[in-house]
């Protein structure tokens, strides 16, 4: 292109452009180009520019208002031309940053992957950063670039990325942490749950290092002061945010560049909403409500704009807190506070009331799962679920008082305090009447059945008992009137909702898991036959979603079989969950269905847990020597059922698979022992014992399935 522009002369491209309507693009280019040398007079770049960009910026303002449809040639010829004529091979002009980021709305698949490939120009982009006035079009452009680049950048790589770092104020740095996402996140990351552990494991045996997201988080924590500043972007308060002149200055460079359509069209919507709840108001409080809307709108647009920034920090802390340095990150963030100080900010930002005046995304509302206000409810509870699975952390999620509670918890049940509770700093735990958790509880008793916060809120609550069983952590949730409202949502409301009934399933599991005074409080509530037979019946419509709770009661229900207590006696004569789990045809029901419902081609991380439910009903069985009685009634069930086989040689192939997933070196097991109770010397125990060759062994799988159906040596596959 760069020879295209020298051999065509001025006269022949001042003749074709009146035949092809360039708009005179062409020649602007030229001169551009001849302009945009070293030692060349860059104002008359700034000139040329501002020529160019109104052309462009009407099909970028188009393209957004179109929402992104594939660009053609014919529906925005002055983009066609621009890149035709090699305006894109101009961008290394700093200057030019602006009318990239226009065409970049345009031509994203075209323009953006070409330029995602020069990798030396996506890393001059980020010192491009350093200039306040381009600083928002070259973070956009670079998110855009890095969104369609095949290869993860290496942060190590940006020249002087320390200094550029501390270079930015608290909103630059927010925008910053939208690049940063792209940066730090497995590129697989969304859909973790559905890829096969098959292909995980392999995957895993190709990478032995550690992968480019992994080393781009360890560089960001290499920062000096960098999660500080996350820390207290996260926790300011709106009134903490620089005053409403420095935001308007934002608008105004906003207008500059995406035209004055968008940012008047929201202006205006916050001023309308505004105006129509002042004129509901009466006539005594209209005084106060009829001040200038004018006056009104920065604190308005400063909310929301508070939200998006917060976003995008919490973001980058929950990936982080996940990441290999998690205690790393753990020891930083209770340092600085971030868990007091978003608990400082839970009523008044992060769980609000919609105010009438609250911006939405165009063409959204303020319900849908798109709207800023909702994205940060579930970014805050993600957060809080990474923060607190199986981490003594969790604890600073309560105050004082609440410490204090679980304390005197544990002394009048006559049981060591949990350590964790005793080695919190109380300097760093929340402040006020009530933690973290506790609002969390509170907001969460209230959520309307078709809440879409119900799957996070249970899932955060969760993680804070996940790890060892502590009575103490679940007796403080219980008294919280937790188990009711939980068997509420399942039992009365009859959620259908697969994702939340997994979460409430999960999450009764966690609360009622060894606590006879859990069970009594379930039999109060789950009161006539009728309730009960609801209950099974959600538990049995997905075994998938309620095999965490199946797993907790057969645990529960040997544990207290083998106490002398009264009390516990007597709950286990009238808890109808517990009778029904007693019987030995629902247990194998329960053993043979959780085992015909997975294979090793469609394991995932999601259903891997039924796998390690039936193992753990057939370790309790092998502690009263009962394991043969339960391999022989499989046997059975098979041959009933017309499946000579089928069952005990898919489990045998589940088994292998066991192996060689959980004993690989890298693999974490305290999660298994900690949900069992049971060490994972057992577990390897158990599972070498049933894959025995030996067909005399009264406990192996194989002496179980007949020569004919013999199947047990096939080689795992994908497919």
């Amino acid at each position: 292109k760069a020879t295209v522009r020298r051999t065509i002369t001025e006269a022949l491209l001042k003749e074709r452009d009146k035949q092809a309507k360039w708009n005179g693009i062409p020649l602007l280019l030229q001169k551009l180009y001849e302009n945009s040398h070293p030692n060349s007079d860059f104002s008359q770049c700034q000139s040329i520019l501002k020529e160019i960009s109104p052309l462009l910026s009407m099909e970028a303002m188009a393209f957004v208002t179109e929402e992104r449809k594939s660009a053609q040639e014919s529906t925005f010829p002055n983009t066609y031309t621009f890149d035709l004529f090699g305006g894109v091979d101009v961008s290394d002009v700093v200057t030019c940053c602006s009318c990239l980021f226009l065409f970049s709305f345009v031509q994203t698949e075209g323009v953006t992957k070409r330029l995602a490939e020069r990798n030396d120009f996506v890393l001059f982009l980020f010192t491009l950063m350093t200039n306040k006035k381009t600083f928002l079009q070259t973070a956009t452009l670079i998110e855009d670039i890095l969104g369609v680049k095949k290869e993860m950048i290496q942060l190590e790589d940006i020249p002087s990325l320390s200094s550029l770092v501390s270079s930015f104020d608290q909103q630059q740095l927010a925008n910053f942490c939208r690049i940063l996402a792209v940066t730090i996140s497995e590129l697989d990351t969304g859909s973790d749950d559905k890829h096969t552990l098959l292909a995980k494991n392999a995957q895993q045996k190709k990478n032995l290092g550690p992968s480019r997201a992994e080393i781009n988080q360890a560089t960001l924590l290499n920062i000096p002061g960098f999660i500080e500043r996350l820390c207290k972007l996260a926790t300011r308060k709106v009134s903490e945010t620089a005053g409403a002149s420095s935001f308007l200055q934002e608008l105004e460079e906003w207008y500059t560049w995406l035209d004055n359509a968008l940012v008047i069209d929201a202006l205006m919507r916050v001023a309308d909403e505004e105006t129509e709840q002042s004129s509901t108001e009466s006539s005594d409080e209209s005084g106060l409500a009829n001040t200038s809307t004018r006056n009104q709108l920065p604190q308005s647009m400063k909310i929301m704009h508070e939200i998006m920034y917060k976003l995008e920090v919490l973001y980058v802390l929950c990936v982080l807190l996940m990441g290999r340095q998690r205690n790393q990150v753990h020891k930083m963030i209770a340092e600085f506070r971030l868990i007091p100080g978003l608990n400082n900010l839970f009523d008044k930002l992060i769980w609000r009331k919609h105010s009438a005046s609250a911006l939405v995304l165009h063409g959204h509302n303020q319900n849908c799962d798109c709207s800023p206000d909702i994205t940060l409810k579930i970014q805050f509870l993600r957060l809080l679920q990474s923060f607190s699975d199986h981490h003594e952390n969790k604890y600073l999620l309560l105050n004082s008082q609440e410490l204090n509670e679980l304390s005197a918890i544990s002394l009048k049940a006559n049981i060591p305090e949990v350590e964790a509770v005793v080695n919190t700093d109380r300097n760093l735990v929340c402040d006020g009447k009530r933690g973290l958790l506790t609002r969390l509880l509170q907001v969460m008793k209230k959520e309307p059945a078709e809440s879409s916060f119900r799957f996070w809120q249970a899932r955060a609550v969760e993680s804070f008992l996940r790890g060892a069983t502590s009575y103490a952590d679940q007796m403080f949730l219980l008294k919280r009137g937790l188990l009711e409202h939980i068997l509420y949502c399942i039992v009365d409301s009859e959620c259908k909702s697969r994702d939340v009934l997994q979460s409430y399933f999960d999450l009764l599991g966690e609360l009622m898991k060894f606590n006879i005074d859990a069970f009594k409080r379930f039999n109060k509530y789950i009161n006539t036959d009728e309730k009960f037979q609801i209950f099974l019946n959600q538990i049995n419509s997905s075994l998938v979603d309620s095999n965490m709770l199946v797993r907790c009661i057969t645990l529960s229900l040997d544990r207290f079989e083998s106490q002398s207590d009264i009390k516990v006696a007597e709950v286990l004569s009238e808890c109808r969950l517990l009778s029904y789990m007693s019987q030995m045809s629902m247990r194998m029901s329960f053993l043979f269905r959780l085992i015909n419902i997975i294979h090793v081609q469609t394991l995932t991380q999601e259903n891997v847990s039924c796998l390690n439910t039936s193992l753990v009903i057939l370790m309790l069985a092998r502690r009263k020597d009962k394991l043969p009685f339960y391999l022989r009634t499989l046997q059975e069930m098979e041959y009933t059922k017309k499946y000579p086989g089928f069952i005990l040689n898919n489990f045998h192939s589940l088994l292998r698979f066991w192996q060689q997933h959980y004993l690989n070196k890298d693999k974490d097991s305290t999660c298994l022992e900690n949900s069992s109770c049971i060490s994972f010397s057992y577990w390897k125990e158990t599972v070498s014992i049933l894959l025995s060759p030996d067909r005399t062994s009264p406990c192996a799988i194989v002496s179980y399935i007949d020569e004919a159906y013999m199947d047990i040596d096939r080689e795992f596959t994908e497919e």
